[in-house]
């Protein structure tokens, strides 16, 4: 069955652009466009898609509160927001809000495609620079934590017994930030050969998306945040 997608931004060159992405994957099938977060909730429960991409700054209702009365109402629905910003508080409430996923409106076609279809399989999605940042501020937090001590920096103790030293690079990479482009990019090989890898690290991490394999990471000591 292919996965039912409704795009909601104000801006319809915008939409357009993301519904010719879309419409290029034989598994997608934008059944509906809007342009408000008041359109959204209306157009949800005509069409009951499985995902709304939803911008996160439009007038009426934003996207973050028409996400969170979408998922209340529709909790089978999923929802992927886009935003110019990438500042952690942004991404914050729109996942407190109930989204799935948190996309930069500069992400490429790849990185679209992937999001949705992430989601669409029950994971969730954030992009690779948001991803950074909350790491980053993960770990400003959990330095605070100890504020009576200037805490040591941690040695970065690799994960051999449970990843190749292949997949600790791209583990790495992903902490950074870096996109799978940016990831075959940095390390000469072809972007399947990073979505191989990416799939090897969460089934040995024994996680469901990119995200969750990051904090582990952190949280064990097994990447360095720069």
């Amino acid at each position: 069955m292919k996965t039912r997608i409704v795009i909601i931004d104000d801006h319809q060159l915008f939409r357009e652009g993301v519904k010719r992405i879309l419409q290029f994957e034989e598994q997608f099938e934008v059944v509906a466009e809007g342009a408000d977060g008041r359109e959204a909730l209306a157009l949800v429960e005509k069409y009951r898609p499985d995902i709304v991409i939803m911008d996160i700054n439009m007038p009426h209702t934003n996207g973050v509160e028409a996400t969170r009365q979408l998922i209340d109402t529709y909790p089978d629905t999923k929802v992927v927001v886009l935003s110019i910003h990438d500042d952690e508080n942004y991404v914050m409430h729109a996942l407190k809000s109930g989204a799935s996923g948190y996309l930069l409106k500069d992400m490429d076609a790849d990185t679209l495609v992937e999001a949705v279809k992430v989601v669409a399989e029950g994971g969730s999605y954030l992009h690779p620079r948001v991803t950074h940042n909350l790491v980053k501020e993960y770990r400003r937090l959990a330095a605070g934590e100890n504020k009576k001590e200037a805490p040591a920096k941690r040695e970065v103790c690799l994960p051999l017994h449970l990843l190749t030293r292949r997949e600790c690079e791209v583990l790495q990479l992903l902490a950074d930030g870096k996109s799978n482009r940016g990831i075959g990019e940095a390390l000469f090989i072809s972007e399947k050969t990073v979505k191989n890898h990416v799939s090897n690290i969460l089934q040995k991490l024994n996680v469901s998306d990119r995200t969750q394999a990051v904090v582990v990471a952190i949280k064990n000591g097994w990447v360095e945040v720069r």
